[in-house]
């Protein structure tokens, strides 16, 4: 009768239990940071820094985060002041760095964040002097603005641009994210997504407004009075086309206005509306 051998239970080595429990510990390190997203909003001890302006225009160059604009009040007040929340955390890669620096008169933001598994979230607020024309260049984050009276230039690659309260020369423009401007007495206004919505709501009449979209619906509200509730009976020279998409012009017309405004949408509806 044949007999069967068995070989001897062998104990694990010291270095397969160091191994088995690195591996563990980095699944779970991986799992961690692939669960709990980073949010600069979780910073409780935000950073900040004062630049000095030599002129009245700024650039504010920016690659990997929120960035939120405002005007000082304080009327002596001479630098950039800025505001900057982090949160990150990498797994197999360098760790998370944020750097700001002025460049002449360009503001420069940057977050390197790499790694297997890498998640971080930055937040840039930047107060500027009053008469300060200011252009922002943000790759990958959206863009906040508000009490502007000065020219503002946003161009952002990805991320939404929202504005409140501005009437200085507007250029807006988002390659995907949606752009809305609310309380605008601006007299010149250009705003376009190639893959967002557009939405302006007007408070006074403007000499120029050009609104485009490439994929999305364009709502613009225009007031009928001129200078607001108090002012005479205002029209507009009106240009629309859509190429996918209803229009809806309800605003009083005049092809000989001064008030010139083009909306464009090749994908979505467009409507010119009254906002009083």
């Amino acid at each position: 009768m044949a007999v069967r051998s068995r070989r001897p239970r062998q104990e694990p080595s010291s270095r397969g239990i160091r191994v088995l429990v690195a591996v563990g510990t980095t699944a779970a390190a991986v799992g961690l940071v692939a669960a709990c997203g980073a949010d600069a909003s979780d910073d409780s001890d935000p950073e900040q820094r004062s630049f000095a302006l030599s002129g009245r225009t700024l650039t504010v160059d920016s690659d990997d985060s929120a960035v939120e604009l405002a005007v000082s009040g304080d009327a002596d007040a001479e630098d950039v002041r800025v505001t900057r929340w982090f949160d990150g955390r990498t797994v197999l890669g360098k760790s998370p760095k944020v750097t700001w620096k002025m460049d002449g008169d360009r503001l420069i933001f940057r977050v390197k964040c790499s790694g297997v598994i890498s998640n971080c979230s930055a937040r840039h607020r930047v107060v500027v002097p009053r008469g300060t024309a200011v252009n922002v260049l943000n790759k990958d984050g959206s863009v906040t603005a508000t009490g502007f009276r000065e020219p503002l230039k946003v161009r952002t690659a990805d991320g939404s641009v929202n504005l409140r309260d501005v009437s200085g020369p507007l250029d807006l423009r988002s390659g995907d994210g949606s752009v809305r401007a609310v309380g605008v007495t601006s007299k010149r206004v250009t705003a376009s997504s190639q893959d967002g919505s557009v939405r302006l709501d007007l408070s006074a009449a403007p000499d120029r407004l050009r609104a485009r979209s490439q994929d999305g619906s364009v709502d613009i509200a225009l007031p009928v009075r001129e200078g607001g509730k108090g002012g005479g009976a205002a029209a507009y020279r009106v240009d629309t086309k859509t190429v996918d998409g209803g229009t809806d012009v309800s605003v009083p017309r005049d092809a000989r206005s001064p008030h010139h405004v083009s909306v464009r949408s090749a994908d979505g509806n467009v409507t010119v509306r009254s906002a009083n």
